[in-house]
């Protein structure tokens, strides 16, 4: 049986220009995660992930890998589910 989480992230460090909402779309959708992504005009990066544990981990593993992309530090927390099918951006 599987067990979903949903985590609400801030992303702090060098995560607004660098395509990390084009790669943590494409990645998500392809781990089957749902939810979204989006800049802050504060040059944060907030996001809604919503899937396995393992997955979620895979997800900011693989946004940690890359080399345009420089993840500082994370505000982590879990918050309720939601019904979506996809994960998108969303915002400007």
């Amino acid at each position: 049986m599987s067990h979903k989480i949903r985590r609400h992230i801030l992303f702090y460090g060098r995560v607004q220009g660098v395509g990390f909402r084009y790669y943590s779309v494409h990645k998500a959708n392809s781990l089957g995660l749902t939810g979204w992504v989006q800049n802050r005009m504060d040059g944060r990066v907030e996001m809604e992930v919503q899937g396995e544990e393992s997955g979620i981990d895979q997800l900011i593993q693989f946004m940690d890998a890359q080399r345009s992309i420089v993840i500082e530090r994370m505000e982590v927390r879990e918050i309720p589910l939601a019904e979506e099918r996809r994960f998108r951006e969303i915002g400007y």
